[in-house]
């Protein structure tokens, strides 16, 4: 009897670290600088966040009922998206499952990139990039709307430990948690990824428009 009671709480531990492993495994993600987030988000868009409400989402594989948080916004400005106006965001119930927790007093403006289900619904994972729009410089709320977008055509290869490599000539290495421990550092604030005329990648740093050819850093 014990032996049979010991062997089912050793299967239930297991089975509970799987799923732990599990979550902890779906919410793996590296950092990215804004340009990548950008680019690879189906839906980018400037929000108040005015309502929130716990809400079923179906079932898991498991038989699992499924719950999501879904934050009513109002849309301030859409950079990439679909045609309509998004106004309501979907995300786990918990940070273990990739939930992001937001402001719902409609008082804080955030920048929001997210995925866009086929039913048309927009999700958001702390894999995302979502940050308060007052804490955006500048040079990022630009590039929202005139850098960017004409970057997605490079990748930006994030060095955390010397050497540095990259793979080829579009490519631009972003050093920031080298050289100052942050990812929200120097080159995610201030820099953007381009080509420049010979389809090579350099970061440019300004906010007037580039020149044809331009230098690796360049002062607005």
């Amino acid at each position: 009897m014990i032996w049979t009671m010991n062997r089912c709480l050793v299967t239930l531990a297991i089975l509970f670290l799987w799923r732990v492993e599990e979550m902890a495994e779906a919410c793996s993600c590296s950092p990215a600088h804004p340009q990548q987030a950008f680019c690879s988000s189906d839906v980018v868009i400037r929000a108040k966040v005015v309502g929130e409400q716990e809400v079923d989402a179906g079932n898991d594989v498991y038989g699992n009922l499924i719950k999501r948080i879904k934050y009513e916004i109002k849309q301030i400005k859409m950079f990439k998206g679909p045609t309509h106006d998004i106004d309501a965001i979907y995300t786990g119930p918990s940070s273990a499952m990739c939930g992001v927790t937001l402001d719902t007093t409609g008082k804080k403006e955030y920048l929001i990139t997210g995925k866009l289900e086929k039913d048309g619904t927009m999700h958001v994972t702390l894999c995302d990039f979502i940050e308060p729009w007052d804490a955006m410089t500048a040079m990022q709320k630009k590039s929202l709307t005139q850098r960017y977008e004409t970057g997605c055509g490079c990748k930006i290869t994030r060095c955390t430990s010397v050497p540095c490599v990259i793979s080829g000539p579009s490519e631009c290495l972003w050093t920031d948690w080298l050289i100052e421990k942050l990812v929200n550092g120097k080159q995610a604030k201030h820099y953007t990824c381009l080509k420049r005329s010979d389809d090579s990648c350099a970061w440019y740093r300004g906010i007037a428009p580039p020149k044809k050819d331009f230098l690796d850093i360049e002062d607005p």
